[in-house]
């Protein structure tokens, strides 16, 4: 991580977008996540944890979309403790694999930090 400032950056705390229903839950994040791919104003950063490591699995439907947010110059954390409760240390198939000192400061470097 660079020392200067990261404009936004986007806390991804799970599979689904919002509580209450599940299936519900999946369809959001999927029109969440195109949404993030097409809109002009993308974040800096897209900082992945709990279940949220998930959506970075090589079986992921979303895989994809961030690959092309990656190339595109979005920059993928993930957070290490996570990948390795979930075990899917040789799944994750986008990304950079970190730690909680990593993501603590990416979020203190942020000018705007959103979770979701």
């Amino acid at each position: 991580m660079t020392a200067s400032r990261i404009h936004t950056t986007v806390m991804m705390t799970g599979e689904t977008l919002g509580r209450g229903d599940d299936d519900l839950g999946r369809t959001l994040m999927a029109k969440f996540v195109r949404q993030l791919l097409v809109l002009e104003a993308r974040p800096e950063m897209v900082v992945f944890y709990n279940t949220a490591v998930k959506l970075l699995s090589r079986d992921s439907p979303h895989l994809e979309a961030f690959r092309s947010m990656e190339d595109a110059g979005v920059e993928l954390l993930v957070c290490g403790t996570c990948v390795d409760y979930f075990r899917l240390t040789d799944r994750i198939g986008a990304g950079r694999v970190t730690d909680m000192r990593e993501i603590a400061a990416t979020m203190l470097a942020s000018d705007r930090v959103v979770t979701v």
